[in-house]
């Protein structure tokens, strides 16, 4: 396998991994604006905690798929 070839394979992972953090983290928001009052405040705060982490993965994947894109331009 060339390294355009892998270039490409490692793009459509980023994208499937890009698209289940960021469904994962849409849903994580919405679950806790509609349920913040009601939930205990450790499951608000372990939320608010999970929305971070989960929104700097996304960032992350982004900036590494980005990457690899100018990468597989380049050759």
């Amino acid at each position: 396998m060339g390294k355009p070839d892998r270039l490409k394979e490692e793009i459509g992972w980023l994208k499937l991994v890009f698209g289940l953090l960021v469904a994962v983290d849409v849903s994580l928001l919405a679950w806790l604006a509609q349920n913040y009052a009601t939930a205990s405040d450790v499951i608000v705060f372990a939320g608010g905690i999970a929305i971070i982490v989960i929104t700097g993965a996304i960032i992350w994947v982004n900036r590494a798929a980005y990457k690899r894109i100018e990468e597989l331009e380049d050759t």
